[in-house]
């Protein structure tokens, strides 16, 4: 159990020291020099440190304030029951789902055409996680929770990332990398319809900004230009709805303000997709290079399935165009369905800027500006009916979790799960 629970939370549970261990072997396979072994592996560490250190920037620093307005401004529409703490009453089980899952994994990619190996470090662990709540939600204990859970976790591991390849491939114009991450369920729809209304020669990415305009490039500059008008609108929102913005984002009684408030959160969100965005480079520049030593020596042909963020500075504007869409067709739908489902829910503000991001970016690619927009607005309508849909099959276990981080694959295939799992109880 000791080397059990070091493998689990030392390794996989960690993403930058499974991202380097894997790129360190990939290294030695290729025999490249001491030095070259270091510093790719090292690199690798920091590249994705770095990445996560953008993305915790623009949802601490940044977006967080939005989901707090509007936790103030949409009320609970239910209180959702005690739940079972998964992370620590099954921490056990969700190791070894991981590590099954995992190994089916390099098993498919290493003896069949689907060559994906899933590498996004957290997701690793997440999707066993969610996986153990709905089984748990729906009654099964022991080995046949265990069982379906490792059997949908490596289900996933191998089907999304191979379905979001030739989407990434579309974007990219390469074949060295795929998505591992739950954007899967956002992506296809939004691919889809881009391809019937859209057109692809009209790009988001091409829009023309006059030269006074310049400055817009930027995406760094045009994000946080973008954040400050959604406050903006949130603070009147608020004083609409007879609330104290100062209370509500809690700068009450101190000595700033509104103004600092805003700005901060704002500039927040270009700082954090500028060190993103840096993170990403650096990641793939030594994850790619070095996991070919693997798809030469141990899975010919593997291709890394990576975070989503991996995809942004291929689309920028869609990622931010999308995301606001979304965020506006999503609590267009909260206010409709309000009190229709056994959970509160809550307008999805992480899972609108990535998982729709990805799926924005992957839009455009196949539909242009027309197909971003009207793909990433039925998104925003589908993550939160999932997580609707969802309370039903994790009000028990994770619900709480969710309101935050569902809306997408987490929420699809654990309703799958949830249902399958009731049949054996």
């Amino acid at each position: 159990m000791s080397i059990l629970n070091f493998v689990i939370n030392e390794i996989f549970g960690q993403g930058a020291i499974f991202l380097a261990l894997v790129a360190m072997i990939g290294l030695i396979l290729q025999k490249r020099s001491i030095s070259d072994i270091i510093r790719g592996t090292l690199m690798t560490a920091i590249g994705f440190f770095v990445l996560n250190a953008g993305t915790g920037l623009i949802i601490s620093n940044s977006i967080g304030g939005i989901s707090e307005a509007f936790n103030a401004l949409l009320p609970a529409q239910a209180t959702p029951p005690a739940t079972v703490e998964i992370g620590a009453t099954y921490g056990t089980q969700i190791g070894i789902v991981m590590l099954v899952a995992f190994g089916i994994n390099l098993l498919v990619a290493r003896f069949t055409k689907w060559k994906s190996v899933f590498l996004t470090g957290h997701m690793l662990y997440w999707f066993p996680f969610v996986f153990i709540a709905a089984g748990v939600d729906a009654g099964l204990t022991g080995g046949k929770l265990i069982l379906l859970a490792a059997i949908f976790t490596a289900l996933y591991m191998v089907i999304a990332p191979n379905l979001m390849h030739p989407l990434v491939k579309k974007v990219t114009g390469k074949d060295d990398f795929t998505i591992g991450h739950p954007t899967t369920t956002l992506s296809l729809i939004s691919a889809g319809i881009a391809k019937v209304v859209g057109d692809p020669s009209k790009s988001m990415e091409d829009i023309k900004v006059p030269k006074p305009l310049g400055f817009l490039r930027e995406v760094s500059i045009t994000g946080s230009i973008t954040i400050a008008f959604v406050y903006i609108i949130l603070y009147f929102l608020l004083l609409g709805g007879g609330l104290v913005p100062a209370e509500v984002w809690g700068y009450a009684g101190g000595t700033t303000g509104f103004f600092t408030y805003l700005f901060t959160h704002a500039i927040y969100f270009g700082v954090g997709m500028t060190v993103m965005l840096q993170g990403v480079r650096m990641l793939i520049a030594e994850i790619v290079p070095a996991f070919k030593g693997i798809a030469e020596k141990v899975v010919p042909g593997a291709i890394p399935a990576l975070d989503c963020p991996v995809i942004f500075g291929f689309g920028p504007n869609s990622l931010i165009i999308g995301f606001i869409v979304a965020m506006i067709t999503s609590t267009i739908t909260i206010i409709i369905t309000a009190g229709r489902f056994p959970t509160i829910v809550i307008p999805l503000v992480v899972t609108c800027f990535f998982e729709n991001g990805c799926a924005a970016i992957i839009a455009n690619a196949y539909g242009g500006r027309r197909g971003c927009i009207i793909g990433t607005a039925v998104n925003g309508v589908v993550m939160v009916l999932l997580v609707g849909l969802g309370a039903y099959f994790f009000n028990h276990t994770i619900q709480p979790w969710m309101l935050v981080y569902g809306g997408q694959d987490f929420s699809l295939w654990g309703i799958i799960e949830g249902i399958i799992a009731r049949l054996f109880v």
